[in-house]
């Protein structure tokens, strides 16, 4: 699995700009409000799910984003959708519970999981995710989240949370 320093290897060898901000542990979303003050972008909250029929999803919003798991799978197209076990976390995405990100899907080369990406965070100027570990969050611009996902040929899901619609579909 990549370490930190692999993704940061691979954002230089990609041309994405991107600045980190070493910061205590942080396991929930809200145990971090002091430190995003500080920190310019869109912040998010990660959620590694599985579906009845075993398929994996990664969701990407926009950290305030409220997010209705029992209408999602009608909205994806999935089965219903419950948290993912820290061991299939640590198989698919070589994180842990608590570093849960969007740059964890470095590590997926068999492509697994399907990601979601919330339209709030799509239409960021930057979005800040943690660099694989949860004692830093790592901001890319816009454009440089963009060809992270093209170089590992992602293509998101992007869905409107608020309306509970897709916005694109990949």
């Amino acid at each position: 699995m990549k370490t930190r320093a692999d993704l940061f290897a691979f954002f230089d060898a990609h041309g994405i700009e991107h600045a980190t901000y070493e910061h205590p542990a942080v396991f929930r979303v809200g145990e971090g409000e002091g430190i995003k003050d500080h920190i310019p972008g869109a912040h998010t909250k990660n959620l590694f799910l599985k579906d009845a029929k075993g398929r994996i999803w990664l969701i990407s919003a926009e950290d305030r984003t409220v997010i209705d798991l029992k209408r999602l799978h009608h909205v994806i197209g999935s089965a219903r959708l419950s948290f993912g076990s820290a061991e299939l976390m640590a198989e698919v995405l070589g994180v842990t519970p608590g570093s849960v990100t969007a740059f964890a899907l470095i590590n997926d080369a068999e492509r697994r999981c399907t990601f979601v990406l919330d339209r709030r965070l799509a239409e960021a100027e930057r979005v800040n995710f943690h660099p694989l570990e949860n004692t830093a969050t790592t901001g890319v611009p816009a454009e440089g989240f963009g060809r992270f996902l093209a170089a590992l040929g992602i293509e998101p899901l992007v869905v409107d949370f608020a309306a509970m619609q897709v916005v694109e579909r990949a």
